[in-house]
C-alpha cells in the first residue's frame, strides 16, 4: 500500500506555474499569519493594559477627592475650635465619602490595593467617630477643645491622611508598572511582525535562488547551446534534472537540433554527390 502511494506521489509532477505560485503562496501565508498574530496580540495587550491604566487613573482621582474631602472637613473643625463664638458643627458628606470609597474598591484589582483601600475606610471611621465627640467637648467646662483636638482628633486625621497617601503612592506605582507592561507588550506584539518580515525576506531569497538555479541558469545554458548549434554546428547535449515544462522544452530543443543536424548532413551529402556527378569537360 505504501509503495503504491509513494510511486503515485513520485509520478505527480508540478508545473513551472504551480511551483512558482505555490512558493509565492507560502510567502504570502507566512506574512499574513504573522501579521494577524501580531495585530491580535497587540490588540489584546492594548485593551487589557489600557483598562488597567484607566482604572489606575480613576483610582488616583478618587483618592485625591478623598484627601480633599477629609482635608476640608478637618479645616472646618479647626475653624470651630479656633472661633469660640461659633457653635455650628461642620457637616461631613459621609455618603459622598463612602461612594468614593466604593468606587475606589471597584477600580482596584489586586488584593494588596484593596487592603490599602480598606485601611483608608477604617481610618476614616476612626476619625469620624472621634470627631463626633466635638459637640460634647464644646459643651464641657472641663475639657480643653484644643487639647482634645491635638491629642485625640489630629492623630486620627494624620493616620487617615497617611493611609490615603500610602494608597495614592501604591496606585501611582501600579500605574508605572502597567505602563511598563504596556510598553513591553507593544514590543512583544511586534515581534511576530518582525519575524514575518525576516522570514518573508528569507523565503524571497530562497525563491530567487530557486528561480536562478532551476530556471534562469538552465535557460541561459539552453540558449548558449542553441547558438553553438546554429553558428558552429555543435551537437546540442545540455541536460539537467527536472520534471516540468522546462525539461520538456529542453528535450524538444534537443530533438529539433538533432533533426537539424541530420538534415544538414543530408544536404551536405547531396551537394557532394551532385558535385561528383557533374561531368568534366
Amino acid at each position: 500500500m505504501f509503495r503504491k502511494f509513494y510511486s503515485k506521489l513520485n509520478s505527480y509532477k508540478l508545473s513551472m506555474k504551480m511551483k512558482l505560485t505555490l512558493s509565492l503562496c507560502v510567502i504570502a501565508i507566512v506574512l499574513l499569519v504573522s501579521s494577524v498574530i501580531s495585530i491580535m496580540e497587540y490588540s489584546r495587550m492594548s485593551h487589557y493594559v489600557s483598562d488597567l491604566i484607566a482604572d489606575n487613573i480613576n483610582s488616583i482621582n478618587v483618592a485625591e477627592r478623598l484627601a480633599n474631602a477629609s482635608n476640608d472637613y478637618n479645616l472646618e473643625i479647626l475653624k470651630v475650635i479656633g472661633d469660640t463664638a461659633k457653635t455650628a458643627l461642620p457637616k461631613f458628606k459621609q455618603e459622598e465619602f463612602m461612594e468614593h470609597c466604593d468606587s475606589l474598591k471597584k477600580s482596584l484589582t489586586s488584593d494588596k490595593m484593596i487592603n490599602l483601600a480598606d485601611s483608608v475606610v477604617y481610618s476614616y471611621s476612626a476619625y469620624m467617630l472621634t470627631s463626633l465627640e466635638l459637640k460634647n467637648v464644646m459643651l464641657s467646662d472641663f475639657i480643653d477643645t484644643r487639647a482634645w483636638y491635638f491629642n485625640r482628633l489630629q492623630p486620627r486625621y494624620n493616620r487617615l491622611r497617611s493611609d490615603i497617601d500610602v494608597l495614592n503612592t501604591a496606585i501611582n506605582n501600579e500605574l508605572k508598572k502597567n505602563s511598563a507592561t504596556f510598553e513591553r507588550g507593544f514590543y512583544r506584539s511586534i515581534i511576530p511582525g518582525a519575524v514575518a518580515v525576516a522570514v518573508g525576506l528569507l523565503l524571497i531569497l530562497l525563491l530567487l535562488f530557486f528561480i536562478m538555479v532551476y530556471y534562469v541558469n538552465p535557460i541561459y545554458k539552453m540558449i548558449a547551446g542553441l547558438k553553438d548549434n546554429i553558428a558552429f554546428g555543435k551537437k546540442y547535449n545540455y541536460t539537467f534534472d527536472g520534471d516540468d515544462q522546462l525539461t520538456e522544452l529542453n528535450e524538444g530543443i534537443s530533438e529539433i537540433t538533432d533533426d537539424n543536424q541530420m538534415l544538414r548532413k543530408r544536404l551536405q551529402d547531396i551537394r557532394e554527390n551532385e558535385k561528383k556527378e557533374v561531368p568534366k569537360d
